[in-house]
C-alpha cells in the first residue's frame, strides 16, 4: 500500500508543479490573458505620467526621456539609447526648423507611435527629415498606441492652438482594432493603464463615448467599472475571452508549441541576465522576438476581419477628419503605414485593409491618401525597413527619410 500512496503523492506533487510552472509561464506570454483585472498599485500609477483625463493618455509638454531600446545583449555596452523630447506644445521636438508664423507653408502630423517615430532619436523622425526638405517646422503630435479616434480627438483639441496648412494623419492598420477599444488590456493583454474614450455609430451619427476614468486615481479600482468596460469594448467578447487561460493551466501551456518555445527563449534571456553575459551561438532576444511575431499572426487575421465588419466606423472617422479640415481650411492627408507584423503577413496575403485607400480616394475629392506600402520597396525583405531590435519594429531612420520624401511630394505638388 505504501508504494502506491507514495506514488500518488509524487503524481499530485508533479501536477502541482506543472500547474505552477504553466501558470507562471503563461503570465509572461503576450498572446495569453491570465487575469481580467490585474492589480494596479500606487507605484505603477505614479509612473503613468502621460495620463490625460480627456484622451486617456497623451505626451506631456517640455519633457525629455531617454529610452534603452534593447539593442544590446547582457554584458554588452548599451548601443541604442534614443531620446524623446517634447516642446511647449507637447509636440515631439523637430530639430531641423523652429516654428515660424510667417512660413510659406506649415505642416502638422497626428497619429500613433509610427507618427511619433518611436525607437529613433529626435533628429531621425520623418518629421525632422520632412522639415529639412520643406524648410519649415513640422509638428509631431503622434501618440503611442493611439488609434484614428484618439488622433482625431487630439487634432480637434490641439489644432486651434497651432493651425497649419497641411495635416497628415498617420496610422497603422491596427487602428481598426483601437477604435473599437475602451480598455487596451482586453486586446493587448497587460496594457492595464490605458483606458480611453471612443466613438460609436448611432445610425449615421458619430457619437463620442467618454472614458469612464475621470481621474488617474480611478484606475486603482477598474473592476468597479467592469460593466461599462465590457459593454463598450468590442474585444472583451471577441478577443479577450477566447484567449483567457483558466485553471487547469497545463493544457493551455503545452497544447501550443509556440507557448513552450517562447517560454524557453524567455528563460534563456533570464539566464543571460543573471550571468551577466550572453550564451555563445544563441540569440535569445531575436528568437523571442520571432516567436512573438508568430504568435501575433492570429491577431493580424483578426484585424483583417474587423476591416470587413467595421469599415463603416472607420469610414465615419475619416469623414469627420475631412469635414474638420473643410471647417478649419487645411489640406487633409491620410497616410497608412505598416507595423512589422502586418508587413510580413501582407507581403504574402495582400493588405489587410483591402481596398480602403481606393475607396477613400473615390469618396473624398479633398482628401489626399498615401498607402506607404506602395512606396517602400525593400531589397532585403520587409524587416530591413525597421529597427533591428527593440520593442517590436518601428521604422528605421533610413525608412523615415524615405517616408519624408513621399510626404514632401504632396506638399510640393501644391506649391
Amino acid at each position: 500500500m505504501l508504494p502506491f500512496v507514495a506514488l500518488a503523492f509524487v503524481l499530485v506533487a508533479l501536477v502541482i508543479v506543472l500547474e505552477v510552472v504553466s501558470y507562471q509561464s503563461l503570465k509572461r506570454i503576450p498572446a495569453v490573458a491570465t487575469e481580467e483585472f490585474p492589480g494596479i498599485d500606487r507605484e505603477l500609477l505614479g509612473k503613468f505620467s502621460s495620463f490625460d483625463s480627456e484622451l486617456g493618455w497623451c505626451p506631456q509638454p517640455n519633457r525629455e526621456k531617454q529610452k534603452d531600446t534593447g539593442d544590446h545583449l547582457p554584458g554588452e555596452e548599451v548601443r541604442s539609447v534614443v531620446t524623446y523630447s517634447t516642446d511647449e506644445y507637447a509636440s515631439r521636438v523637430c530639430p531641423a526648423t523652429d516654428r515660424d508664423e510667417d512660413a510659406d507653408v506649415t505642416v502638422s502630423t497626428y497619429g500613433d507611435s509610427y507618427c511619433f517615430c518611436r525607437e529613433v532619436d529626435d533628429d531621425e523622425t520623418f518629421q525632422h527629415y520632412l522639415a529639412q526638405e520643406l524648410d519649415t517646422h513640422v509638428a509631431n503630435y503622434g501618440g503611442g498606441n493611439y488609434g484614428l479616434d484618439q488622433a482625431l480627438m487630439r487634432l480637434k483639441r490641439q489644432y486651434p492652438e497651432e493651425e497649419t496648412d497641411y495635416v497628415f494623419m498617420v496610422v497603422t492598420a491596427s487602428s481598426i482594432a483601437r477604435i473599437l477599444s475602451v480598455w487596451k488590456h482586453y486586446q493587448e493583454f497587460g496594457n492595464i493603464l490605458a483606458v480611453k474614450p471612443r466613438y460609436v455609430l448611432e445610425g449615421d451619427d458619430l457619437v463620442r463615448v467618454e472614458s469612464p476614468v475621470d481621474e488617474k486615481e480611478d484606475l486603482l479600482d477598474l473592476e468597479s467599472k467592469a460593466d461599462f468596460l465590457r459593454e463598450y469594448d468590442f474585444h472583451y467578447d471577441h478577443w479577450f475571452k477566447p484567449h483567457y487561460a483558466s485553471f487547469p493551466y497545463t493544457p493551455d501551456f503545452f497544447d501550443k508549441p509556440e507557448h513552450l518555445r517562447y517560454a524557453l527563449y524567455t528563460g534563456g534571456k533570464e539566464l543571460e541576465r543573471r550571468a551577466g553575459r550572453s550564451i555563445p551561438g544563441i540569440d535569445f532576444d531575436q528568437a523571442q522576438t520571432q516567436s512573438a511575431l508568430r504568435m501575433e499572426q492570429p491577431r493580424v487575421r483578426y484585424h483583417e476581419r474587423l476591416f470587413d465588419t467595421h469599415e463603416d466606423l472607420f469610414d465615419a472617422l475619416i469623414e469627420e477628419f475631412v469635414d474638420y479640415a473643410d471647417e478649419q481650411e487645411f489640406t487633409p492627408v491620410f497616410v497608412m503605414v505598416q507595423q512589422l507584423r502586418y508587413a510580413k503577413y501582407e507581403s504574402e496575403h495582400g493588405p489587410i485593409y483591402g481596398d480602403l485607400l481606393d475607396r477613400l480616394d473615390e469618396s473624398y475629392d479633398d482628401l489626399e491618401t498615401i498607402d506607404m506600402a506602395r512606396h517602400l520597396d525593400p531589397d532585403d525583405g520587409v524587416e530591413s525597413l525597421y529597427v533591428e531590435r527593440g520593442e517590436g519594429g518601428h521604422y528605421s531612420p533610413e525608412t523615415n527619410q524615405e517616408i519624408a520624401d513621399v510626404l514632401a511630394e504632396v506638399v510640393e505638388a501644391d506649391q
